[in-house]
């Protein structure tokens, strides 16, 4: 039998658990699932106040004590290279953007796990298999592309970057490169091409997921002029990166009740509770 989901979707919170981003915090997240005919507009309406999605689930930072985690994007009209941004371009100028429909090959999964293992080989992603890879690449309910960089000269993969198309933008859900060219700054490269590929296409954003303040893993985001942060829900330009703390406050939260009664559904109202 056929069973139609919910119209409004149901929202749950995670148990605690040890935070990747700041030594001695515990992370919670407020998620729900993305499914049905309404997915795609569900999906743009909750990157908008500061979702992300991980295959079929749109999550966002849900901690008790702490507001570090804040969605950014570049807002491309506002956005202007830096000379070190401009040389990176330059340096992997002989690289070639390939977009197709979201399908995971050997090739990437071989490149995933090269860069894992040099990268982030105590992450949560470190024990993932080539089936959990294609699912992360393959299971999405919305307008999904997966971009491959490609040297021209010798024919190898370089970069991938799984990437969504918003109705106002493109996010960057998850990216990897070979760590053997570090040097090329590959991570700092799709990000760039990201905002050329949003200029093409004509939309005004690009979606970078989570900066955090205070965490050495999130700090190249705010190298990124034109970044705008969400924070009080609403987004606005990012001041001085120094400007921002990360310190934990018992207050520095609303309860998850509030949280999601605040939450705008496309074409209602805020849930209420």
């Amino acid at each position: 039998m056929r069973h139609t989901p919910p119209l409004a979707p149901q929202f749950y919170v995670t148990a605690p658990q040890p935070c990747p981003y700041l030594d001695g915090r515990m992370e919670r997240k407020l998620f729900t699932a993305l499914q049905g005919e309404g997915a795609e507009r569900l999906h743009d309406s909750l990157s908008k106040q500061g979702f992300r999605r991980s295959q079929n689930v749109l999550y966002r930072p849900a901690c008790v004590e702490c507001a570090a985690c804040m969605s950014v994007r570049i807002k491309v009209v506002d956005f202007h290279p830096t000379r070190g941004q401009k040389r990176t371009l330059r340096r992997n100028a002989h690289l070639r953007r390939k977009a197709s429909a979201p399908w995971a090959t050997e090739e990437q999964y071989d490149l995933f796990r090269r860069y894992l293992d040099s990268r982030h080989a105590d992450g949560g992603m470190a024990d993932m298999d080539v089936f959990e890879f294609a699912a992360m690449v393959e299971e999405t309910q919305i307008r999904t592309r997966v971009v491959e960089y490609v040297d021209q000269d010798s024919d190898t993969l370089n970069a991938v970057c799984l990437t969504d198309v918003l109705d106002d933008g493109v996010s960057l859900v998850y990216s990897f490169y070979e760590p053997e060219l570090q040097a090329n700054s590959l991570g700092t490269h799709v990000i760039l091409d990201h905002i050329e590929i949003a200029r093409e296409a004509g939309l005004p954003y690009v979606y970078l997921g989570y900066w955090v303040p205070g965490s050495p893993k999130m700090g190249y985001k705010a190298r990124f002029s034109g970044l705008e942060v969400y924070s009080g829900g609403a987004w606005a330009p990012l001041r001085d990166a120094q400007a921002y703390d990360a310190s934990m406050h018992p207050l520095s939260t609303d309860p998850i009740s509030e949280q999601v009664a605040n939450i705008k559904l496309p074409g209602l109202r805020p849930i209420s509770r």
